[in-house]
């Protein structure tokens, strides 16, 4: 019988033993700044003169680390040896493979306090959101090696008499990772691990911005007792070894999290035949959102501020669930708006190693003058009234930051910021609210505040978007709980931490056999 899985909980920081290991977890990540990480190929380390350094967005001048730089003779032996290691991982017992996980899921147990301090170093992430990273990290280590045990026996189909049918899963081949800055460690780990407990070898390509939390986890990996071959750490530029991988003719699947443009280009690519590829490629795809939050005229209007505030700028709305649009029924527009201002200014805003910290900095340069831009934009298509500034001295900081009076088409409400600004429009009704929540083209997240029954019941229908939260904010999603992925534009609606999500690695096949 497959062990029930339990969600990992949060800290609790008012607990001064919770603060303390936290505070040890900053000091131990501190004793090994500035560390060389190599690649990892077939089990055996390789140094490269080529290097990427990894900063700290909260402070420019500090090196978190430096990992070797692969380039295509390095992707191509990687790939090698994620074909010879398949040959055998893909025979090994599914419950082997679940126990890696399982043992995976003990170590980051144990270095919890560690792993969320170096996502405050090495991703800005102030002390809750890194401490929910990381617990995301170890849900996904639990939930898939279950759901692996639930599957690995297939699935029941008929049978005649004088005749045995079967339906089984068996593993797609090697697979492309190609993992996000903005959760490092746990979709990250979550998309690598989903790929192996399904019998896959994988080759690691993790942002460049937050490499070293990757490196890292694939230390955990090696002390949890995965093969050599398995799952090969290969970080470096997309266009020098990304694309190439994409369009390798091993490659039997590619999972990627990342912007609308890169997924659509992996998209393209994968959908080629190379010369010697003898299968269609599968992408699992999750390529970000413009999320709403609706408020009617029937809602409590402090849930809502509340709410809205806490997803538009937790990790300064770096998630591709984070709000950034607001529809608000005219009737109660003004009311919440000015709430939203009210506990925008009261936001504490620094150094995510400072425990009081809510919102760090943004994760770069490049991101930081994309933010500076759009808010130039939203002056002129709206009004600015929370926030607008920036202050790039030590890190790359930026106020949270709303618009108000925004026309639901103007840019500031239709394309993806990815940072902490919020736009603001008002509708008339509530079923003119929702029709405005669908016009764009993303459907990953979306929320609806109010206590009319009948209004939820009709978002449940009409809300196109592939996690709903009612009376919530959209962020947040659990393991388990709620299954993660959107529609149109935000990808393939994989539904990561889902029961079916470990399918999308593997393949059915159907053996019958007559006595």
């Amino acid at each position: 019988m497959v062990q029930p899985y339990k969600h990992e909980p949060f800290t609790d920081f008012t607990d001064e033993k919770n603060r303390n290991e936290y505070l040890q977890g900053l000091q131990t990540v501190e004793s090994y700044l500035g560390r060389d990480y190599d690649l990892i190929i077939g089990g055996v380390r390789i140094s490269t003169e080529a290097k990427i350094v990894s900063y700290n967005p909260a402070n420019k001048q500090e090196i978190i680390g430096t990992v070797s730089k692969a380039n295509r003779d390095h992707a191509e032996q990687a790939m090698q040896a994620a074909v010879l290691a398949f040959k055998t991982w893909r025979k090994s017992k599914p419950e082997m493979r679940a126990d890696v996980l399982f043992k995976a899921a003990t170590i980051l147990r144990r270095r919890k306090a560690e792993f969320s301090a170096l996502l405050t170093k090495e991703a800005g992430k102030p002390w809750r959101e890194a401490d929910a990273d990381t617990a995301e990290a170890i849900d996904f280590l639990e939930y898939y090696g279950r759901q692996m045990l639930r599957i690995k026996d297939g699935a029941p189909v008929q049978s005649r008499p004088n005749e045995f049918n079967r339906y089984d899963y068996i593993p797609l081949g090697v697979g492309i990772i190609i993992s996000p800055w903005n959760f490092p460690l746990a979709i990250m780990a979550g998309t690598t691990v989903a790929a192996i407990v399904a019998g896959n070898t994988v080759l690691l390509k993790p942002a460049s911005a937050t490499p070293i939390v990757a490196a890292k986890f694939v230390e955990v990996m090696e002390e949890a007792g995965l093969p050599p071959g398995v799952l090969n750490f290969v970080p470096g530029s997309g266009a020098e070894i990304g694309d190439y991988l994409v369009e390798h003719k091993d490659t039997r699947f590619i999972s990627f999290t990342g912007s609308r443009d890169v997924g659509l280009r992996i998209y393209e690519r994968a959908s080629k035949v190379t010369d010697g590829q003898i299968w269609l490629k599968r992408v699992i795809a999750e390529m970000g959102g413009k999320d709403t939050i609706v408020v009617d005229s029937e809602a409590d209007l402090e849930l809502a501020a509340q709410s809205i505030v806490a997803s538009s700028f937790g990790f300064a709305g770096q998630k591709c669930s984070a709000c950034s649009r607001v529809i608000v029924v005219e009737a109660v527009y003004d009311q919440v708006l000015k709430r939203v201002v009210e506990l925008t200014k009261q936001l504490a805003v620094g150094d995510p190693v400072e425990e009081t910290t809510f919102m760090g900095p943004v994760i770069d340069e490049n991101a930081y003058n994309k933010i500076i831009e759009y808010i130039e934009i939203g002056k002129q298509e709206g009004k600015l009234v929370a926030g607008g500034t920036v202050d790039l001295s030590k890190g790359y900081f930026v106020q949270p930051t709303v618009f108000a009076d925004l026309d639901p088409q103007a840019r500031l409400m239709q394309e993806e910021i990815f940072g902490p600004v919020v736009g603001f429009s008002k509708a008339g009704t509530f079923e003119e609210a929702i029709e405005l929540g669908n016009h764009t083209e993303y459907g990953l997240t979306g929320a609806v505040i109010t206590k009319n029954r009948e209004h939820l019941e009709r978002a449940r229908e009409d809300f196109y978007v592939g996690n709903l939260y009612f009376n919530r904010g959209c962020t947040g999603a659990i393991v388990g709980y709620q299954p993660f992925g959107g529609f149109n534009m935000s990808g393939t609606d994989s539904k990561a931490g889902g029961p079916d999500y470990l399918l999308l690695h593997m393949q059915a096949k159907t053996t019958s056999e007559m006595f």
